[in-house]
């Protein structure tokens, strides 16, 4: 039960932020909008307001806003008085913006969130030495568990993935400078790294230089002022397209297992009820990571997702004449069965994940 309501809860907010996109820029455009829906289906709940329906629909794997003449081709819902109002008849400059707005409100509740934690407070694992490897240069050199690293090469650390990323710019089997605190004093060490192979976080195998060591489970928080919390929203944002980016150009040239990287809804209701009871920094960190995701895949050049629709403009504005009729129904049919076949593969990955464990 903590599963599916932390993943109703996932997707509800993802949900709600795409389409208040597509909502918000209609309205401010002067589109009118008849329906506002999350999830597909028959409506549980729906209540009107002006022009508009608002409705909570009985399968929440999606939702829509439904704008007036939104099909061209919706010749009777179209009259001369809404012409105006009609988004078929709106310059094609606005529509873009209108279809963009639901991956951009996606990729702002990502900034949102991630600005809120840094206001609240980023942990971040402290520079001190959980265990050495015995016979590791980190072991000749001296090091011992409980050393907090000061600096590497003179260089000031604050947390340990600092010194994972100043160790990573040293040649190995050339001795580094490492300032360390034990018992209150300090201590210099010189350590000689040692060639190694770690696996990233894509699942490949890199090579690294190395001085075998781990980190131990001590944290700490660091609080942004107003304008370091934007700033970090926005970087971590921008961290997590690049990447997305990567993996989704990993999978394509096979470098990285598709069967093992794509994940569907069940992975999604898995890892929501997991981070939910991890506590609310996982939870909300992962619906960041998600919408950032969900506006990727959106602005796919696939017909039916808001990529295809902006493909479909951009031929209209290249051609001067729109797709329409059998041209752009075809377009759709084949949109449609891409994403169906993706989705099923995602299932298909879900549940042999579960079988496997």
């Amino acid at each position: 039960m903590t599963t599916i309501f932390a993943f109703v809860i996932v997707l509800g907010i993802l949900i709600f932020f795409h389409e208040l996109g597509h909502f918000l820029v209609a309205k401010l455009s002067g589109v009118g909008v008849l329906r506002f829906s999350l999830g597909f289906g028959p409506a549980l709940l729906r209540k009107r307001f002006g022009e508009t329906d608002y409705q909570i629909a009985a399968f929440p794997l999606g939702g829509y806003v439904k704008m007036l003449g939104e099909d061209p081709e919706e010749k009777d819902i179209v009259t001369h008085i809404d012409r105006r109002r009609s988004f078929s008849h709106k310059p094609l400059g606005v529509k873009a913006v209108i279809v963009f707005a639901g991956p951009f409100f996606n990729v702002i509740l990502a900034v949102l969130v991630y600005t809120v934690i840094a206001w609240t407070g980023v942990p971040y694992l402290l520079p001190t030495v959980g265990e050495v490897q015995k016979g590791s240069p980190a072991d000749q050199a001296g090091l011992l568990a409980g050393d907090t690293i000061k600096t590497i090469a003179d260089r000031p650390v604050q947390a340990w993935e600092d010194v994972a990323a100043m160790l990573q710019e040293k040649d190995p089997g050339r001795p580094v400078k490492i300032e360390v605190d034990r018992d209150a004093k300090t201590y210099v060490l010189f350590v000689t790294p040692k060639a190694g192979t770690v696996k990233n976080i894509f699942g490949e195998e890199i090579s690294r230089p190395m001085i075998g060591i781990t980190v131990a489970d001590k944290t700490a928080l660091k609080r942004y002022d107003m304008a370091g919390g934007i700033s970090y929203g926005v970087a971590q944002c921008w961290r997590i397209v690049k990447l997305t980016g990567q993996a989704f150009y990993k999978m394509i040239t096979g470098k990285v297992s598709v069967k093992e990287s794509l994940g569907g809804p069940i992975l999604i209701a898995q890892v929501s009820g997991q981070t939910f009871k991890a506590g609310v920094l996982p939870f909300v960190s992962l619906i960041a990571f998600i919408s950032i995701n969900l506006a990727i895949i959106n602005l796919l050049p696939i017909p039916v997702l808001d990529g295809g629709h902006l493909l479909l403009f951009l031929i209209e504005a290249i051609t001067g004449r729109p797709v329409e009729g059998r041209p752009r129904e075809v377009a759709q049919q084949i949109g449609l069965f891409i994403l169906v076949m993706l989705m099923l593969f995602a299932f298909y990955n879900d549940i042999v994940r579960i079988f496997k464990g």
